[in-house]
């Protein structure tokens, strides 16, 4: 079910960012039809370019997809965890990737939830127009980062932008809140590594002491300290805890 939502977010979102590449304006959608002819008017021209263009959004719309939900803080903080642990390769990058994605279906459920009542069951029912449904769908996404955007970050791109001050959210263009968003997560995602890493690196430094004062000087310390990682890791439910921490901080 998750999963489904998730794939009318892309559609709907890909439409979106099509029309504003066509100054704002309501985007027809054309049949596809592969063939070889002539072009004899101007309109049959731009049918053309609206294609290619349409096309082109759709094949990055996952890449826009994720830099507009939780995943890169998920992500972020879940390598930083590995790489605190000093296993670099385990659990392995797919490992990694997939738990990332199922914590940011979980996360944005309520946000697909909202998408999928107001903008796309609407517009399969012939409800409302193209337009109205992908504006529809934005609302709650720009919800949703509105509550993760720092309003250091936000001030940022509105002077960088060179625009009026926005005195309500609504006039924030979303071409400003999208990096104002992004910025935000590494910030709050290096963050969290940092506080990660600190029982970390007290083993680390408890080992190396132990072992300069025993005269082991050339017995690397990452390779005695390994254990003790890993066994205070899982004593404290390390995953159960990082997990409940990520999800519970979208929520506020």
């Amino acid at each position: 079910m998750i999963f489904s939502k998730f794939k009318k977010l892309w559609i709907v979102l890909g439409l979106y960012f099509a029309c504003n590449l066509s100054a704002h304006a309501a985007l027809s959608l054309p049949n596809i039809n592969v063939s070889m002819q002539n072009i004899s008017t101007p309109q049959e021209f731009t049918q053309g370019v609206q294609i290619l263009i349409l096309l082109t959004i759709l094949t990055l719309a996952p890449s826009i997809i994720i830099m507009t939900t939780a995943f890169i803080r998920i992500v972020i903080v879940l390598s930083l965890t590995r790489q605190a642990i000093g296993t670099t390769t385990l659990p392995p990058n797919q490992v990694i990737v997939g738990l990332a994605l199922i914590l940011t279906f979980f996360v944005m459920s309520p946000t697909l939830s909202k998408i999928n009542e107001t903008a796309y069951q609407p517009y399969m029912k012939n409800v409302i127009t193209q337009q109205q449904a992908l504006d529809n769908s934005l609302i709650p996404i720009r919800d949703f980062m509105f509550k993760q955007t720092h309003e250091e970050e936000l001030a940022l791109f509105v002077k960088l932008s060179k625009i009026e001050k926005p005195k309500t959210k609504k006039d924030v263009p979303t071409y400003v809140l999208i990096p104002s968003f992004v910025l935000s997560e590494l910030k709050t995602a290096f963050k969290i590594g940092f506080v990660i890493f600190l029982p970390f690196l007290v083993i680390d430094l408890v080992v190396a002491s132990v072992l300069v004062s025993m005269g082991m000087m050339f017995l690397p310390p990452t390779t005695i300290a390994m254990p003790f990682k890993l066994i205070m890791f899982v004593m404290v439910d390390g995953w159960f805890l990082i997990t409940k921490s990520l999800v519970e901080g979208f929520a506020t």
